[in-house]
Parts: structure tokens; C-alpha cells; sequence
């Protein structure tokens, strides 16, 4: 298996192509539909893919959090998906993912991994409410392969969110707040439900209005009818809207490609936009600077987004 990732860092070159590659895998047939369904992790977080080890199991644990095991000396929370996700398989997962979010390491047991598939983000589509409903809003995007094979992906944020990182809460005294801010909007994009919630408690502690997308295709739709609006009015863009936060990985278009078109339109110039990410590396930071990106700030560390929201918002 560690041949099928021997080259993840060779694939950094995605970025600003609207394209992305992801790792497929399964949970398991659902005893529920008798279905086995396809799921796929963007390959850019995973750092490898083993044997299920030894797990120790710990107490005051989430139910789908099965223990910890031991990598390289890091103790490291592992996560049964097919729990978490509600899928009863009656198997013992022998598969476990490691990937790594915000700087957090963690393992997803799954019943297999098959192939990574390079795809791009125009095919990746946001899913209908009838399987939003169905997987808890579990899935950000589905996309339908040429084989007929329908593929989900999932909002790994959220699984994190309510398994290793329990405390959501944001601290009012520790963002960053001026009297200014009220007269300030924010537009950010995101296809996670448990990022823009957490951005928009952010914003809503400093005081700053905002508005949002669910994911990049839409942010640009609602960036055309701002600026149209803008137009019509006589004034520029950046009277109606002081900075631009976005997500790198969305369906239909991601950060990158976004960020990409609000720089290369006039309209939109003198406005920052920052990236939002919890691919936090330096690669992919680098990746940002490369179209266009002012700033970079990795979820969810509230702080940090205020301290850099607010040093642009003043600075406009």
C-alpha cells in the first residue's frame, strides 16, 4: 500500500488547475441497503495507509472512536467510520487511513482502499438534500465516475469536529475586536457545515457583517451580482465588501481556482482574500502565494483568523 502513496508530494502541481485526486474506500455493506458504497478522502491529507494495528482503547470516548495506537512514538485517536457514519457491517475494519488535519494526526479504520482517482472539482457536485439527510450531512460532494460508480466524499471536518476536537465553543475575549468592523463585510466560502458555523461565530465575536457560499462556484456566482451591484451603484467593489475568505478544497470550484479569478478580474482589485485551510502545510501554502493569496490561516484556531481578518480589515 505504501506504493499507491509514494507520490502524493509529486501532485502539490494540482493546485490552481481546479483539479484534485482522491484516495477511494469502503466501509462496508450496509446492512441497512445491502449496498457497499464508494467513499474518497482528498489524497493531499492522507500520510499513509497500513494494517489496522494494536488499538488501546481509552475511556470517555466518543462511541465511534475505537482507541489509540501508537505511531512513531504520537499517540494517535483512530476512528471507525462505519460507526460513526451509522453503517453496521457486522466486520472488524482491517484498513486504517492516517491523515493529518490542522496538524492533528488521526486514523480512519475502513474496510479497504482501491485506487486514486485524479479528477476535477467541476465533476465534484454538492450533494441533494435526500442523501444530505440520509448520511447526516456527512458528505460535502458526490461525483458520478464513468463506471457508473457514484462516489461521496466526506466532511472529514465534521467527523473531527465530533469525535477529537469537543470543545467549538469560541472565546469572544480572545478574538480580535474594533469599533471599525461594524461597518466592515466579510464573504467567505466553504463547503463544510462545520467550518462556516465556525467562521461565522468568529465574525459575529468581532462584530464584522458577512456573508457566504457553500462552495467556490457559488462564492463566484454571488462575487459577479456583488460586483454588478457595485456597478449600478457607481461605487467600487470594495465599499460593498472589505475581504474575501476562502476554503481550498470545495466541489465544483476550489480555492485556488477562485482565488484565481477574483485576482485576475479588475473589479475586484484592492480586496485580500484569505485562505482558510486544513491543509495547513507549507506546501500548500506556498500553493495559495502562488495565485494570489494575502494571507493564510489554518481551522479552527478562532485566534488566528481574527488577529489576520482584522490586520487586513484595518489595513483597508
Amino acid at each position: 500500500m505504501s506504493d499507491l502513496l509514494k507520490k502524493i508530494d509529486a501532485r502539490t502541481k494540482l493546485a490552481g488547475t481546479n483539479k484534485l485526486e482522491i484516495l477511494l474506500f469502503t466501509l462496508g455493506v450496509d446492512a441497512r441497503t445491502g449496498r457497499r458504497e464508494n467513499f474518497g478522502i482528498n489524497v493531499f491529507k492522507v500520510r499513509e495507509v497500513m494494517r489496522t494495528p494494536e488499538i488501546t482503547q481509552a475511556p470517555d470516548m466518543p462511541p465511534s472512536v475505537e482507541g489509540m495506537v501508537s505511531l512513531r512514538g504520537s499517540l494517535v485517536p483512530v476512528i471507525d467510520l462505519a460507526k460513526y457514519a451509522g453503517i453496521k457491517t457486522g466486520s472488524k475494519p482491517e484498513i486504517m487511513i492516517v491523515s493529518e488535519y490542522n496538524g492533528q494526526t488521526q486514523g480512519f479504520l475502513v474496510e479497504a482502499v482501491d485506487t486514486i482517482l485524479r479528477l476535477d472539482w467541476s465533476l465534484m457536485r454538492v450533494p441533494p438534500d435526500m442523501l444530505t439527510v440520509q448520511m447526516g450531512g456527512l458528505v460535502t460532494a458526490v461525483t458520478e465516475l464513468d463506471s457508473g460508480k457514484l462516489v461521496m466524499m466526506l466532511d472529514v471536518e465534521k467527523v473531527l469536529a465530533e469525535t477529537t476536537q469537543t470543545d467549538q465553543a469560541i472565546d469572544v475575549g480572545a478574538v480580535v475586536q474594533h469599533q471599525k468592523f461594524g461597518e466592515m463585510t466579510v464573504f467567505f466560502a466553504d463547503d463544510s457545515v462545520v467550518a462556516r458555523k465556525q467562521i461565522e461565530m468568529t465574525l459575529d465575536a468581532m462584530g464584522v457583517r458577512h456573508q457566504q457560499a457553500i462552495n467556490g462556484k457559488r462564492a463566484w456566482d454571488e462575487l459577479q451580482r456583488i460586483a454588478k451591484s457595485a456597478e449600478i451603484r457607481g461605487i467600487h467593489v470594495r465599499e460593498m465588501l472589505q475581504l474575501i475568505l476562502t476554503d481550498v478544497e470545495m466541489p465544483e470550484m476550489d480555492g485556488y481556482m477562485l482565488t484565481r479569478m477574483i485576482k485576475s478580474d479588475p473589479r475586484f482589485a484592492g480586496i485580500p482574500i484569505l485562505m482558510h485551510s486544513s491543509l495547513s502545510g507549507n506546501s500548500n501554502q506556498k500553493l495559495g502565494q502562488s495565485v494570489g493569496v494575502d494571507g493564510y490561516v489554518p481551522k479552527f484556531e478562532p485566534h488566528k483568523l481574527s488577529e489576520l481578518v482584522a490586520q487586513h480589515l484595518l489595513n483597508a
